[in-house]
């Protein structure tokens, strides 16, 4: 279109006429350009995808040591009890409202406790974005080693998860305005810190140390405990727990970037067939009756409405297939066997769906859009308010379809969901990030730092020692809280390793408290 300026004299007709056109034309314009912004603005009106911290404990476990538990916590064996604390509703403000409490759910397993008069700890499991059903069972590494140290066991609910929603279910509470605020982290690691404090008394152990564990989001939170709370806990295995993935310390592709490494370390030709399947997906999609075809080809339960609900399901099993490919299966290997195994001369999109088929199960349909479970309500609400981990991906950066994070974009969807923005710089103000390395250096100690490098997540991890007391743990082929799972006769030599280098720092700061303890007594503390 011609920028110039319209230029013409008063009573010429034919500037007149073209002046006419002319404005039709940017009438015309102008429409287009709102057509391609309305399109535009429907394509990111989706809401940008943080990918799930916490484990999958149920399928893990399963998988990993071919043991079957319930969902809930009513069939645990005996020694674990489960009790209700009456916690503060909100511990930073003296409002009325802020007096208000509701039942914290812990579960106790003294079996292995020594008692308050030993050399006894508490190993306390800090729960995370889900209900704390599966975790006495999924989270072994307490149960493994608790005979050896004696431990008291406690395991907390996250406040807003499971039974410890304050306010009516889950649902509710994210969508009533004036209760969501008390769902943050800060709140969470404080109900941590006074129901420890109550445990302690209950159980007359003023001087037994306590070890703070926790995977994923609740390694993240284990770190901050101990560097917020170290009065009340001695030390933290902070598991798998990316603490950079936070103010763009961490690139935004970190993660998609190891899900594509583990993929093609796997198989090159899988990883190069997942890389040409989105734009074959579009394609089709684009054609008079593509998505019906699309529907079809991959058997969904329902009708697909976008090829977006498509490639977002694809994306998801490729992620938890990554972050969670631990021994003995391997899932990255079975999905790769499904799109490696089809029949010569496949279809690609034939050779993704048997990759489906091998880690999925080949059912009658697949339901790619399942309703949002209690923790992607609880998550979704966390990630459109503080934890904004800018995750995201470029294009042919990854083996995945471009969809970087847009933080603009992605604060318009939360304030049209909560009417709420993000605060995405709260984080690293409040529990810190940038320079972490000369940071805690300065005032942290006690805290393991373990990671598996073929979990994605590894990529926002501390994956080198800070200070002779900020110690990283990583293994080359370990994935997401792998080492804080239960032992298994399966587990290759470099995972016992990991394990038992975690209990020998464990055992050092226990050895030194109780050390520094009896010199205190006899006034010789410096």
């Amino acid at each position: 279109m011609d920028t110039q300026p319209l230029i013409f004299k008063v009573g010429d007709i034919h500037s007149l006429i073209m002046m006419k056109l002319q404005m039709n034309k940017i009438f015309l314009f102008q429409w287009l350009l709102l057509l391609i912004f309305t399109k535009t603005s429907l394509i990111f009106s989706k809401p940008h995808k943080i990918p799930r911290l916490t484990p999958l404990i149920q399928n893990i476990l399963q998988d990993h040591s071919n043991t079957f538990f319930s969902s809930t916590n009513d069939d645990l064996p005996k020694e674990f009890e489960t009790y209700y604390y009456k916690q503060t509703l909100d511990h930073f403000n003296y409002g009325p409202k802020s007096y208000s409490t509701f039942k914290q759910r812990y579960i106790i397993n003294s079996k292995y406790w020594g008692g308050s008069n030993s050399s006894s700890p508490i190993f306390a499991y800090l729960g995370a974005e889900s209900s704390i059903d599966g975790d006495p069972l999924g989270a072994g590494f307490l149960t493994d080693f608790a005979p050896q140290f004696k431990a008291l066991l406690v395991y907390m609910e996250h406040r807003y998860y499971g039974e410890s929603t304050p306010f009516k279910t889950m649902e509710e509470a994210v969508n009533d305005e004036d209760t969501r605020g008390y769902f943050n982290s800060a709140q969470a690691i404080a109900d941590y810190a006074e129901l420890l404090l109550h445990i302690k008394e209950k159980y007359s152990a003023k001087n037994s140390p306590i070890i703070v564990i926790g995977g994923s989001y609740g390694g993240m939170l284990a770190s901050c405990f101990r560097m917020k709370y170290p009065h009340i806990a001695l030390g933290a295995l902070a598991s798998s727990a990316p603490i950079l993935y936070f103010d763009n310390i961490t690139p935004q592709n970190g993660y998609y970037s190891v899900v594509s490494r583990d993929f093609k370390e796997a198989s090159k030709s899988c990883y190069h067939n997942i890389r040409k399947s989105w734009e074959i997906i579009d394609k089709i999609a684009s054609r008079k009756n593509g998505l019906s075809y699309l529907s079809r080809k991959f058997k969904t339960c329902s009708k697909l409405n976008d090829p977006f609900e498509l490639k977002d399901y694809l994306d998801s099993m490729y992620s938890e297939a990554a972050q969670y490919n631990s021994p003995p299966s391997y899932p990255v290997t079975i999905v790769c066997g499904g799109i490696d195994g089809a029949p010569k001369g496949s279809h690609i999109l034939d050779r993704i769906f048997a990759g489906i088929v091998a880690y999925k199960g080949n059912s009658s349909c697949h339901n790619i859009n399942p309703k949002p479970s209690e923790t992607d309500l609880g998550w979704r609400w966390q990630t459109c308010t503080e934890m904004v981990m800018p995750v995201g991906r470029g294009e042919n950066d990854t083996m995945f379809y471009s969809d970087p994070f847009n933080l603009n974009n992605f604060i318009r969807d939360c304030k049209k969901k909560y009417g709420v923005s993000p605060r995405p710089h709260w984080i690293t103000t409040y529990y810190g990030g940038q320079d972490i390395k000369l940071i805690l250096q300065r005032f942290a100690s006690n805290i393991i730092f373990s990671n598996g490098l073929r979990d994605p997540y590894s990529s926002a991890g501390v994956l080198q020692d800070i200070s002779h007391s900020l110690q990283a743990v990583h293994t080359r082929n370990g994935s997401h809280c792998l080492d804080i799972l239960s032992k298994d006769s399966t587990d290759p030599e470099w995972l016992t390793m990991q394990r038992n280098t975690e209990v020998k720092i464990i055992e050092e700061w226990i050895t030194k408290h109780y050390a520094d303890l009896k010199a205190l007594k006899k006034g010789k503390m410096h």
